[in-house]
């Protein structure tokens, strides 16, 4: 069974035990089957087993773990139905949010992309995984701020998170930054031109990656998947 590390600091709310496992799910330090104890979380965190029980169940509605009664709880391996139906409601909020952030753009907004890419640049260069992850999550979320549906990023957030860990091998193994990086900067400028139509053929370009790295990590990492599983 999988140790999972713990800071040194006692956690002692819900909050607390979900953010770090999700962090340690995210970002592969736990991995698909990989098996986790109710009890050893608990334990380590020095609270009782209702607050893992209730992470583990925010967790699982997020499709990130399995939990089997009478059987150890482990982190869900990547489902393709689930991928498709991610990918498809993405597709489909993304499209009217690039449509009303090309039309609503304005100088301010234009500042907010530009700072947000710059910054994605830089942890290309210094080859930074985390930091590039955590602005991919801010350049849609300042899309969605400009496209004033805020409340769309909350459906985008929740369905990236379901493959989130996905993307992370992908860059992990192939070092697609570089790419995703001149993807966004495309976005961007087609937004910043306020012509819709650029921007969602460049979104959904940039969205079909996804395509390549399931096809590449469902050959290399098998056991990953639900239709590997033994």
């Amino acid at each position: 069974m999988v140790q999972a590390t713990v800071p040194s600091e006692r956690r002692t709310s819900v909050d607390d035990v979900f953010d770090f496992l999700n962090d340690q799910i995210l970002t592969l330090q736990l991995k698909p089957g990989d098996r986790i104890s109710e009890a050893e979380i608990a334990a380590r965190f020095g609270v009782s087993r209702q607050p893992v029980r209730d992470a583990f169940s925010r967790l699982a509605n997020l499709d990130l773990l399995l939990i089997r009664p009478q059987r150890a709880t482990e982190v869900r391996r990547f489902s393709m139905r689930e991928i498709e139906k991610s990918r498809f409601v993405r597709a489909a909020i993304e499209k009217e949010v690039l449509l009303r952030a090309a039309d609503l753009c304005d100088e301010p907004a234009t500042k907010q992309l530009e700072a947000v890419l710059k910054l994605q640049d830089q942890a290309v260069v210094a080859k930074d995984v985390d930091a590039f992850g955590k602005l991919d999550y801010q350049f849609h979320k300042t899309l969605c701020e400009i496209a004033k549906a805020n409340y769309a990023f909350d459906v985008i957030l929740e369905e990236k998170a379901k493959i989130d860990r996905l993307c992370m091998l992908g860059l992990e193994k192939e070092q697609r930054m570089p790419d995703l990086v001149a993807d966004h900067w495309a976005i961007a400028d087609a937004v910043k031109a306020h012509d819709g139509e650029s921007a969602v053929r460049h979104g959904m370009a940039h969205l079909s990656r996804l395509d390549e790295t399931i096809e590449r990590i469902s050959v290399t990492n098998a056991n990953y998947f639900e239709n590997s599983a033994t």
